[in-house]
């Protein structure tokens, strides 16, 4: 084990479902343009730089796997989620893994 091994943990796409169907909420953080030419049923979109005005829509109890095109965004997501409260939330990256 390195050094980063202990500051980042990962979780597999495989745990990552199960949070979501036992769930949680997939959450697509790209722009509505990108969401409307693809994505996941049943997953919320709230593009990344509407996320902070838009806490009030997402339930804190709940697993969030957040999803973009490459996991940039998602990551920042994931940043942004932690810092408001929200405890059980994974960068998912891209949403492709999850067709």
């Amino acid at each position: 084990m390195g050094f980063f091994s202990n500051l980042f943990k990962t979780t597999s796409v495989e745990e990552m479902k199960e949070k979501i169907v036992n769930g949680g909420l997939l959450l697509d953080v790209r722009t509505k343009g990108e969401f409307t030419g693809g994505h996941i049923k049943g997953s919320k979109n709230i593009p990344l730089d509407q996320l902070e005005n838009s806490l009030s829509k997402l339930d804190k109890t709940k697993p969030i796997v957040a999803v973009c095109a490459s996991g940039m965004r998602s990551g920042s997501a994931v940043g942004l989620l932690k810092r408001y409260g929200f405890t059980e939330v994974y960068n998912g990256g891209s949403w492709t893994k999850y067709l």
